[in-house]
Parts: structure tokens; C-alpha cells; sequence
């Protein structure tokens, strides 16, 4: 299959940071011609100056009214020309090989998605490094990014992710809610008998949060939004989605349990958050030796952990409890992911 790709790029009062992305996509190796589709989602800090300074790339721009990213993204695809369509957040930084990877995996075992993965690049801050190990590292998301066991049913993130024009004409696209957008799209597409595929090697700089705070938001959203997704599509529950929750409650318990003279849980969460600090110093290193920075990135890759495990779990039992005690509808759940 001859793939002619279209770059999807939703954005909403980010110009700095479409600035890097597009900078990046200037710098690719890749010789076969392929489209840039920018989507200003209402933005009232527009992009349309940076834009101006990257004539040599084939920019097609569009504005409209803020609804939301699923949905920019939808419009950027309806007005794409391409048959292959490359997802990307405006807060990524492309390596220069990217599209090559791409089209080589895709080429070499054709899939209708697929979805890359991200890496922290040496220009990130410390909470940016901290927060992308919590997020990409076997010991606190359980490999789910890069395992053999998942390669084949991996569920693209809509950071970065691909989808032809084909699957996005049966499946409609995303839908119009705010967050697990991308994974509800995952399972549309498993649905109507798509394939997706997981390629390591085309990964993205993502630059994620930059502060706790946000941090924790963003986990708290993404955690919250799961059980009302297990709703939607029945049998896609796992046991693993509830870890993140059995660990605050047994992180609050092993606290209490200190103050009665019983520490043996905490000992169990003080050797975890030790292998976590080693793990992240080792990656983390500077030029390949450990470094003061290196340091300082292990010590805040536990905070980030207590961050996202304390957002994700606690969003996800107060979504599960609305659901399934209260009973509430999926809109009253969690409001903000329909608004």
C-alpha cells in the first residue's frame, strides 16, 4: 500500500510550543512528500505567525471554535488529503528519523494504527524527566509501552498515533468527550475488526506537565475517565486498572499502621520507592555517568509516582463509586469529560 501521510496537529494557545514541533518536522529525513493539517482549536493566543516562518513546509491551516481536541482532530482528518493520518500533541518534539520509522514499520506489517512511544528529551526540566519516567517505566506502569505481549493490541495514545483514512471513515473518528477519547477510539476500532501495532522506535519528546500540580490533574482525568470507558464497552475491564488505587489505600494503611508500632508494610513501600530512585538515577544518567542531576531526577521520579498513583487511583475509585454504587449516569460521573 502506497502511504501519502497527513500530519494532524490540534492546538489551543500553545504558539511556543508548535514552534518546536514544527521546527522538528523541518528537520525530518524523509524524501516522500507528506502534508501538515493545523487545527486552532479557538485558540485566543493563535499560531498563525509561527506558521509564517515554516514556508518550506506544506502547512495547511485551519481556525474554528473551541470543542474540545477529540473533535479539532476530526476536522483536521475530514480536511486532510492524505490516506494515512500521523496524530501528534502540539507539546511534542520529533526525532528526525520519525516519519521514516514510521513508514518503515508500516510497510514492513501494515496495520490501520498504530501508536509510539515517548521518551524525555535533554532539554526537559527535572519534573518533565521525573514525570516521564513514572510514566513510561516497567516498575510503575507495568511495561505497557513496549512489551511483546502488547505489540499487538496496543492502545494508541492520541499523542502520538496514527490511523488510515480508511478506519477513520468506518469508525467516525474520536468521539466528542474530553478525556479517554483515544481509548474509546481504540476499542471503535478493534470493533469494527482494525488492527493497531505498537512501534518502539517511533517515539516522541513529549513534554507532558510541568508542574504536580498539573500532574496530577492529568492522572486524576485519566483515571476517572476509566470506568465510565469499561462501561462503554463491556469486557474491557482488567484487573490492573485497580492497582493504582490498592496502592493508595495500602500506602494511607502502612502510614497508620506506623503509628501503632506495626511498620512491615511500610518496609515493603520504602524497599519499592528505593528501587524506583536506583532505577530512574541508572537511566537518567548524564552522557552515560551518574551526574548530581541524575540524582535529583531519581528523588523526584517518587514523587511523581505518589503523584500519578494518588491522581489515577483516587479519580478512578471516586468515578468507580459514582457508577456503580450511586449509580449515576456517565455524564453525572464525571461531568467534565462530556462538557
Amino acid at each position: 500500500m502506497e502511504l501519502h501521510f497527513s500530519v494532524i496537529i490540534p492546538i489551543y494557545n500553545r504558539p511556543e510550543e508548535l514552534l518546536e514541533l514544527l521546527n522538528s518536522l523541518s528537520d525530518q529525513k524523509f524524501d516522500e512528500p507528506y502534508e501538515i493539517i493545523i487545527v486552532e482549536d479557538g485558540s485566543q493566543l493563535r499560531s498563525d505567525k509561527v506558521i509564517e516562518q515554516f514556508s518550506g513546509l506544506n502547512i495547511k491551516y485551519f481556525f474554528k471554535e473551541n470543542s474540545g481536541p477529540g473533535d479539532s482532530r476530526n476536522y483536521g482528518m475530514q480536511n486532510a488529503s492524505g490516506n494515512y493520518f500521523i496524530i501528534l500533541d502540539s507539546d511534542c518534539i520529533l526525532p528526525d528519523v520519525y516519519l521514516n520509522e514510521v513508514d518503515s514499520a508500516l510497510q514492513n506489517s501494515f496495520t490501520d494504527a498504530y501508536g509510539g512511544a515517548d521518551a524525555a528529551h535533554e532539554s526537559f526540566t527535572v519534573i518533565q524527566k521525573a514525570i516521564n519516567y513514572s510514566m513510561t517505566s516497567l516498575l510503575t506502569t507495568g511495561g505497557l509501552r513496549g512489551s511483546d505481549k502488547v505489540k499487538s493490541k496496543f492502545q494508541p495514545r492520541s499523542f502520538n498515533m496514527g490511523i488510515s483514512k480508511k478506519a477513520f471513515v468506518q469508525t467516525k473518528g474520536f468521539s466528542k468527550q474530553h478525556f479517554g477519547e483515544d481509548i474509546d477510539l481504540t476499542f471503535k476500532l478493534w470493533e469494527f475488526g482494525f488492527e493497531t501495532q505498537f512501534i518502539p522506535k517511533a517515539f516522541v519528546y513529549h513534554k507532558r506537565r510541568t508542574s504536580w500540580e498539573q500532574f496530577f490533574k492529568q492522572t486524576f482525568n485519566f483515571g476517572a475517565a476509566r470506568p465510565i470507558l469499561n462501561k462503554m464497552h463491556p469486557g474491557s475491564a482488567k484487573t490492573t486498572y485497580w492497582f493504582p488505587s490498592i496502592f493508595i489505600l495500602g500506602f494511607i494503611l502502612s502510614i497508620l499502621l506506623v503509628f501503632i508500632g506495626n511498620g512491615f508494610l511500610w518496609i515493603f513501600y520504602g524497599i519499592y520507592f528505593t528501587v524506583i530512585f536506583v532505577d530512574s538515577v541508572y537511566k537518567n544518567r548524564c552522557k552515560n555517568k551518574l551526574c548530581i542531576e541524575s540524582v535529583i531526577i531519581g528523588f523526584n521520579s517518587i514523587i511523581a509516582t505518589l503523584v500519578q498513583f494518588f491522581g489515577y487511583g483516587s479519580g478512578f475509585l471516586r468515578s468507580f463509586f459514582r457508577l456503580n454504587v450511586l449509580n449515576s449516569s456517565k455524564e453525572m460521573t464525571f461531568p467534565k469529560m462530556f462538557r
